[in-house]
């Protein structure tokens, strides 16, 4: 453990953000490109209204695993800030807590969502000819969701412990299992929109035995003792705490998902319902490598606020700033050069993709500027701030995108919908600036 952190106080930063980015990248990559493939079997042997029931299905599941995101998130902060303080026996504590959070909250909201099944999936736009393929769909993925949970917790403690491969293949374990199983449960089998729900839950449930594996039998130092599930309220509270903010992303985006679901339904049917789910699906293959070096910074940044390298915390935001900005601004190019090609791999409908090619257009026109709200709401994040961290977090989705969806459809209908998305992403850079550049001032660098 010792050797894995200690070099985030020492070593060259452009190195170890190569080394914490690009793994997260690549994991996180696969993921996209799950979530790609598995909407281009849907999309192509299932049809139209299969992709519309994943994109109802999908925030309802996340929102649940969000749990296992936030817990992680908030736990490894501290973990990290813990290991630039030298207090190992806090680190341990707080995993113990996190364990015992993410396994008892995931499963008490699978057992709401198998309860509630139709009220939740009506809420989130499960209407018309896409109700059917989404409860097929629904049912058997929430199977697979504590197991998603208990990844996305231990992704977040595994880069927390400094390796970010390992956290890696927690990304890309479920993804390369997924596009296996897709053509094989769905075309070969015949088994169509439950059977991708069948290969996600499949995947999630191999990723939560490879991390637990690596805290039972890997390098983790971390390990997983029984006497780790004694609950601390103190810590507990300090998890909430700051991964409150994750949880608050997660929610904020599944908050979206109704209002966005509820209005595309309404503008335009279950039509724009699927164009919105083929430009959600591009959204982190698009912003993967921004992601990953957003993942990357934290646990540095983390670490050298906790040892008080103050000089070294603001060299790496520039740094972070920079590459991320010019990564976005490269997959800006591609996408708006090529939406037409990349809409027809999903499919061949030509009502579809009529839709879709100009929804995608504007929903990535404010793409270059997204780098400065990712990275200024983690640094807020990682060095335990949690109330300017959650208000950054919500200002895309929270103070922007959903009221400007209850105002624009009302004078420009569906095109409406479609402009929200780049006023947003401007108005949340905007306010993410101000207040990093304000806190980092306070750095006295």
């Amino acid at each position: 453990m010792g050797n894995k952190k200690n070099n985030f106080g020492t070593a060259p930063l452009g190195l170890l953000l190569k080394e914490q980015s690009i793994p997260a990248a690549i994991g996180i990559l696969v993921m996209s490109v799950y979530g790609i493939v598995d909407t281009i079997f849907v999309g192509r042997w299932v049809g139209v209204y299969g992709i519309g029931a994943i994109t109802v299905v999908m925030p309802i599941t996340f929102l649940i695993s969000s749990i296992g995101m936030a817990i992680g998130a908030g736990g490894a902060s501290i973990i990290s800030r813990s290991f630039g303080e030298n207090n190992k026996k806090k680190a341990y504590e707080v995993f113990g807590n996190q364990m015992l959070l993410t396994l008892f909250l995931s499963l008490t909201f699978v057992l709401l969502g198998y309860l509630f099944q139709n009220e939740v999936l009506n809420v989130f736009g499960g209407k018309g000819k896409i109700l059917q393929p989404a409860r097929d769909y629904f049912g058997i993925t929430l199977i697979g969701v504590p197991f998603l949970a208990w990844s996305m917790m231990s992704n977040h403690v595994i880069r927390a412990e400094g390796y970010p491969r390992i956290a890696m293949y927690t990304l890309m374990i479920p993804a390369l299992t997924n596009i296996i199983l897709d053509p094989l449960f769905i075309i070969t089998f015949d088994m169509g929109i439950k059977g991708a729900a069948w290969a996600t839950s499949i995947s999630y449930l191999l990723s939560a035995l490879f991390t637990l594996w690596f805290f039972i039998k890997g390098n983790s130092q971390i390990k997983i003792r029984l006497t780790g599930f004694r609950p601390n309220i103190s810590i507990i509270k300090e998890i909430g705490a700051i991964g409150s903010v994750t949880l608050a992303r997660q929610g904020a985006i599944s908050l979206l998902s109704v209002v966005l679901n509820n209005i595309l339904f309404t503008k335009g049917g279950e039509m724009a319902l699927s164009a919105y789910g083929i430009a959600s699906r591009l959204l982190m293959f698009a912003n993967f490598a921004v992601l990953g070096i957003t993942q990357g910074t934290i646990p540095i940044l983390g670490y050298n606020y906790g040892a008080k390298l103050y000089g070294r915390v603001q060299s790496l935001i520039r740094l972070s700033m920079k590459n991320a900005t010019f990564i976005a601004l490269v997959i800006f190019t591609i996408i708006m050069s090529s939406a037409d090609y990349i809409v027809m791999v999903f499919t061949n409908d030509p009502v579809l993709i009529k839709q879709t090619v100009p929804a995608i257009r504007l929903i990535f026109l404010a793409t270059p500027l997204i780098a400065v709200n990712m990275i200024g709401g983690a640094y807020f994040q990682s060095i335990g701030k949690a109330l300017p961290a959650l208000l950054l977090t919500l200002s895309k989705q929270g103070f922007f995108l959903i009221p400007m969806l209850f105002i624009l459809p009302n004078y420009y209908g569906l095109y409406g919908v479609w402009y929200a998305f780049p006023i947003a992403d401007v108005g949340a850079t905007l306010v993410t600036y101000y207040f990093l550049r304000k806190e980092t001032r306070k750095l006295n660098i």
